[in-house]
């Protein structure tokens, strides 16, 4: 098995047992609460433009039929 196939399953995996949206949010907050490399503030930039750019895919891609 590739290492692209491997990604590929572990994408399809993530996808179903977890959202991009709520894997984003976990991801931010574990790096402000274990690590000094990331700030109140940038956690709130980071969290929020992936969660409103990804409402936005979603919804053009509901309006194309996808």
């Amino acid at each position: 098995m590739t290492e692209q196939q491997k990604e590929a399953i572990i994408d399809r995996l993530s996808e179903r047992l977890i959202s991009r949206k709520f894997l984003a949010w976990i991801t931010a907050t574990a790096l402000l609460a274990f690590t000094s490399n990331l700030d109140p503030d940038n956690w709130v930039i980071v969290t929020s433009i992936y969660i409103g750019g990804q409402t936005v895919i979603d919804a053009a891609a509901k309006l194309r039929g996808a």
